[in-house]
């Protein structure tokens, strides 16, 4: 009996030790250099932050809703290379609502990703579209990764606090107009009471 736990506990430590270098290899071939600077500060466009959609020839009440969409949360990681640009990507975080007037159980939310210098002026924006799928609940929400963001560098002295990177969804001059008057939380409130 004590032989058998002997070969057991000889047998567990040869194979930690062959586990402990394969992991220490690993380790060693990795890339831990730390980054020569800061990445670009990232965010969402607050008046681009949040989506409604209202049903066709519908109002604006909360009972006319189809669909709703808000950028929740931004991350960026990036990665500094010689002089060469700055490599970037960056994690958004949806949150997806089904509203009373809905006519599916999905919905494409076109969004886009734009470099920008730290005074606003747009570099480079690109638009992509996230999928939402209900599954017949009235709420969802995603992430996706862009994960081919280039931020231009003059040269390696330029550091990436020189540079934003800002996401918003795409929205009509409607919704934008919609946004920015501060009604996306309004419901049917107060509706009647002008007449």
């Amino acid at each position: 009996m004590r032989r058998t736990a002997l070969i057991l506990a000889a047998t567990f430590l040869a194979a930690t030790a062959v586990t402990g270098c394969r992991s220490s290899r690993l380790a060693q071939s990795l890339d831990n250099t730390p980054n020569a600077g800061p990445c670009p500060v990232v965010g969402s466009v607050y008046d681009a932050a949040r989506y409604v959609k209202f049903a066709d020839g519908a109002g604006e009440l909360y009972s006319d809703i189809a669909f709703t969409g808000e950028i929740t949360n931004v991350r960026i990681y990036c990665r500094y290379t010689d002089d060469i640009p700055l490599a970037a990507e960056i994690e958004i975080d949806f949150a997806y609502g089904k509203g009373p007037k809905a006519g599916a159980d999905s919905h494409t939310y076109p969004y886009f990703v734009a470099v920008t210098r730290r005074n606003g002026k747009v570099l480079a924006k690109e638009t992509f579209a996230s999928e939402a799928n209900f599954r017949g609940k009235p709420v969802t929400g995603k992430s996706e990764l862009v994960n081919r963001i280039s931020i231009p560098r003059a040269d390696g002295s330029i550091s990436g606090v020189n540079f934003e990177v800002v996401v918003g969804f795409e929205l009509t001059p409607e919704q934008l107009e919609f946004n920015r008057a501060g009604k996306r939380f309004r419901l049917d409130a107060g509706a009647k009471l002008a007449e």
